[in-house]
């Protein structure tokens, strides 16, 4: 395993636990503090797809992604899941806690699932045809800004 993929899966472990505090804050009811955790976690969650969509994707792609090129599945989930938080977010401006759960519920499905695929199969494949170039690319991710989704 390479700096790159050992850091895009410590990063997924970090939106994982994210993940669970803000369910646990829309579970106490307190929408306010709600609201902040959810921003944190959707803006580190599309943080983590920028990084991959913006640099780590292309530069794969660049290298010659192969006969099995599996970045636009997973930019497609990718969009799926930007979906799926621009309903949660609506939901707790509504406070509308039974949607955000079943949201959420999906949401955390999709994550297992997509991650499952980057690990397994994605980051093995990338780490393979850019293991020269992994700092390098870590370094840019790190670096990279933040973009507004909301």
């Amino acid at each position: 395993m390479t700096v790159l993929s050992s850091h895009m899966r410590a990063d997924h472990r970090a939106c994982d636990d994210e993940f669970a505090n803000m369910e646990n804050v829309v579970a106490e009811g307190n929408w306010d503090k709600a609201s902040e955790v959810f921003e944190n976690f959707a803006s580190d969650l599309n943080h983590h797809f920028d990084m991959e969509e913006d640099v780590m994707f292309p530069a794969f792609e660049a290298r010659g992604a192969g006969h099995c090129n599996p970045t636009p599945v997973m930019i497609m989930e990718h969009t799926q899941m930007r979906n799926v938080l621009k309903q949660m977010r609506e939901d707790i401006k509504s406070q509308n806690k039974d949607h955000f759960f079943g949201l959420s519920e999906t949401l955390m499905m999709t994550i297992q699932q997509h991650n499952m695929k980057e690990e397994q199969m994605m980051y093995p494949m990338i780490d393979e045809s850019l293991a020269h170039e992994g700092q390098m690319l870590l370094d840019e991710m790190k670096a990279y800004p933040r973009k507004d989704h909301k």
